[in-house]
């Protein structure tokens, strides 16, 4: 997979935590963590007390270095970045490029959290999360990580758009075994945001995630599709499938589902219904210089199968068959 602009990726994926919601995170785990350093000092307090005044020295130092240090290193590895702070207030830590962090990632986070962070009481990390675009500390930017939102107001979730329904249960027959997590990802953000981006950059995204698309698939992008509408129609398919899957688990007759066979889908069109012309405007985008063509009725007033017009004439199936590469569905 070619890969994409960080930054548009992280705009388009992962939203950064701001500082009021870190800093809350960060009080409700400093007071568990000094909570339980009081508690276990006090008890070690009783415990050495026969003991002379080096070994009761040793002893706090080794309580300090585990307790208040050592275990936000460890809860953070552990938990892959969800402490009970950020649990609480829907945060995690993740590497910059949106994977789970490792034990490095914390351990550089917790060493320098012990500066930034205890012993300048939070100031430097405050004014560091201030002046940082992506609102990283210190100990972020040595670490490479990034602490996100997890949780997000459905108010402000975007679905995915439904697919023309011309193209719906066109790629029935493709293999999507080959297609990686991060490809799919990738496509549902585009998807989601592409209203959202001008219309160039947007169609060139397109272009460039269904190049990726069709070399994981191991078939060419079809002729005379908008890029962003294949796209849309792939994963339709893979929703469908995954539906049919679940209901077959459950032991349940599978309704009809969008893209299943060339079943119809929202608005009722099946598989191989109207086919934007060439140069049509529409949601979907332009498709530049293309020659109207697909497997139904076409605006226009041409149908194929050598169906007549109503200007009389009648035009030939194989003229109207697109080459998609694509085995027709059934």
């Amino acid at each position: 997979m070619s890969a994409l602009v960080t930054g548009d990726a992280v705009v388009l994926g992962l939203q950064p935590a701001k500082l009021p919601s870190r800093a809350l995170a960060l009080v409700i785990d400093l007071v568990v963590v000094w909570a339980g350093f009081l508690l276990i000092s006090i008890g070690l307090s009783m415990a050495t007390a026969s003991l002379d005044e080096a070994a009761v020295m040793a002893v706090s130092i080794a309580t300090f270095l585990l307790v208040p240090v050592g275990a936000p290193i460890a809860v953070e590895t552990l938990s892959h970045g969800r402490s009970l702070g950020k649990l609480a207030c829907g945060l995690r830590v993740v590497r910059d490029d949106g994977g789970p962090i490792r034990f490095r990632h914390a351990l550089v986070r917790g060493a320098m959290g012990v500066v930034e962070i205890l012993m300048s009481f939070g100031v430097i990390a405050c004014i560091a999360s201030l002046v940082s675009a992506r609102g990283r500390r210190i100990g972020d930017v040595f670490a490479g990580t990034l602490v996100v939102r997890e949780r997000v107001t459905a108010g402000r979730t975007m679905a995915v758009p439904p697919p023309p329904p011309w193209l719906v249960g066109r790629f029935a027959q493709l293999d999507l075994s080959g297609v990686p997590d991060d490809l799919w990802l990738a496509i549902r953000q585009y998807l989601t945001r592409m209203r959202q981006l001008d219309p160039a950059v947007s169609w060139s995204m397109a272009e460039r995630l269904a190049g990726d698309l069709a070399a994981r698939t191991g078939a060419p992008t079809p002729e005379r599709v908008p890029p962003a509408a294949y796209l849309a129609a792939v994963v339709n398919e893979r929703q469908a499938r995954d539906a049919r899957k679940a209901f077959k688990a459950a032991g349940v007759a599978a309704p009809g589902v969008p893209g299943a066979n060339g079943a119809p889908g929202a608005n009722g069109a099946a598989a191989g219904g109207a086919v934007p012309g060439a140069g049509a405007r529409g949601e979907w985008g332009v498709v530049p210089g293309a020659a109207t063509g697909g497997t139904g009725a076409v605006p226009g007033g041409e149908t194929s199968g050598g169906a007549a017009s109503p200007g009389g004439e009648r035009v030939r199936e194989s003229d109207t068959q697109p080459v998609t590469g694509f085995s027709p569905p059934a």
